[in-house]
């Protein structure tokens, strides 16, 4: 995404996040993107909400389904948010085989980035 000063942070999308929104029909797709947009600018825990320690998740509701993109803070990249992965939730408690999945992701791309 474009980098500008109005905005908070930026998103990166790790492989595993690009293939999930690519399964995506395309209006789901866009509303996904389009909140990703609207929570760059705007505190929205609607939109963007913390789920553990270091987890993080974007929400998408639409036409009936709970869309989740989990991600997590590259602080030493200027405040980067980087997406792991999707899923459409099916309860309203975050599945734990998710955020496990999410904390396997972050630690690769952090020993990849470190050169381990």
């Amino acid at each position: 995404m474009e980098n500008s000063g109005k905005y908070r942070f930026n998103v990166a999308f790790l492989g595993e996040s690009l293939e999930f929104l690519k399964s995506l029909n395309a209006k789901s797709r866009e509303k996904v993107l389009e909140n990703i947009r609207i929570s760059r600018f705007k505190n929205d825990p609607r939109l963007l909400k913390k789920v553990d320690k270091k987890i993080w998740e974007f929400r998408t509701n639409f036409k009936s389904q709970q869309i989740r993109l989990l991600a997590f803070w590259d602080r030493e990249s200027k405040s980067l948010i980087v997406c792991t992965h999707g899923f459409i939730k099916k309860t309203q408690k975050l599945p734990i085989k998710e955020l496990n999945k999410a904390k396997r992701l972050m630690n690769k791309y952090f020993d990849q980035k470190n050169g381990k």
